[in-house]
């Protein structure tokens, strides 16, 4: 690989470890953050878990440029091998158990599609030919990233799994059917689009990130500070899409009930107001009364990937 291309595998990893530094370094209702921790989850976890997932971002970015260069097939982007690869490093490097794994699942395919990706002089990315290289990425899936991925749920061991209606993780006779009916990744997370919007934003192109998250957080940045901004932004997003981690650990009625109150709450003027900043710290409080079951985690995964676009476009703290 010339030194170019090393600069840019080196500069996608930055970008996306940046990205998950400043979204844990946000003080978000519901979420680990400097202020806050859970039980056995506390901020070093996640930073530790970012630092740990710069070599598999930079290895997807490599594999990226391989096939823009024509020196590996799309289908051989390996993209369950390397969501693998990454937790099984996030797992050796913290103790504080499943950090980023959604993380990860949305930033593997955007760090491939960075590498095939333009570049300009200013650190900025061309995020049309980006969104258009993800969904390339992901429909050239296959079954073998489907048992990949599997594997890297077993390791990471996330709550909140329940038992989906087909190809459960939970089952052992999955990763066989997956192989034998040649079943690939993206078709497994097309049967869970409906109860998980991880598998959403895969199957349809990442419209929460791109057409809803991205714009808001970046008018954000040009009218406030970049802890506020996030904070909406990470509002903005719960109170459009009811939080598919706490639907499947307390309910999808809990979880359309905080969706609402984040909304009342980005109504007064989110963390922008002192009335709004009062409204979220009861918030955080009353999401906090029943441990991680009210954590808004998968908002947490979509807002990463959301900085990760304004850091790929050229945004710095």
């Amino acid at each position: 690989m010339t030194c170019q291309n090393c600069q840019k595998t080196t500069h996608i990893s930055r970008c996306l470890q940046m990205a998950i530094l400043l979204e844990v370094s946000a003080n978000k209702p519901g979420n680990v953050n400097f202020t806050t921790n859970f039980k056995d989850t506390h901020t070093e976890h996640f930073l530790a878990s970012a630092i740990a997932a710069g070599p598999t971002f930079q290895k997807a970015a490599k594999r990226g440029i391989q096939i823009t260069n024509n020196k590996r097939p799309i289908n051989e982007a390996g993209l369950g091998e390397l969501i693998k690869l990454c937790i099984k490093d996030v797992m050796k490097w913290q103790h504080g158990g499943n950090t980023i794994l959604g993380t990860v699942i949305l930033l593997i395919p955007i760090s491939i599609a960075a590498g095939m990706t333009p570049i300009n002089e200013k650190h900025e990315i061309d995020l049309k030919t980006l969104r258009k290289n993800i969904n390339n990425i992901i429909y050239a899936s296959t079954a073998k990233d489907a048992v990949h991925l599997y594997e890297a749920i077993n390791i990471a061991t996330p709550s909140g799994l329940n038992q989906a209606p087909d190809l459960s993780v939970n089952d052992p006779n999955s990763k066989q059917r997956l192989i034998t009916e040649n079943i690939p990744l993206h078709q497994v997370f097309n049967i869970a689009k409906n109860y998980d919007d991880i598998c959403s934003e895969w199957i349809n192109n990442y419209p929460i990130t791109f057409d809803e998250a991205y714009p808001y957080l970046k008018e954000q940045l040009t009218k406030t500070d970049q802890n506020t901004a996030i904070i909406n932004t990470f509002l903005k997003i719960l109170s459009q899409h009811p939080d598919t981690f706490i639907a499947r650990k307390a309910g999808t009625k809990k979880a359309k009930t905080i969706s609402n109150q984040a909304k009342k709450i980005l109504e007064i003027g989110g963390a922008t107001t002192t009335k709004g900043k009062t409204a979220i710290t009861k918030f955080d409080h009353n999401l906090r009364k029943k441990g991680n079951e009210h954590n808004p985690g998968t908002t947490a995964d979509i807002t990463s990937t959301t900085i990760a676009l304004c850091t790929l476009n050229g945004y710095r703290p």
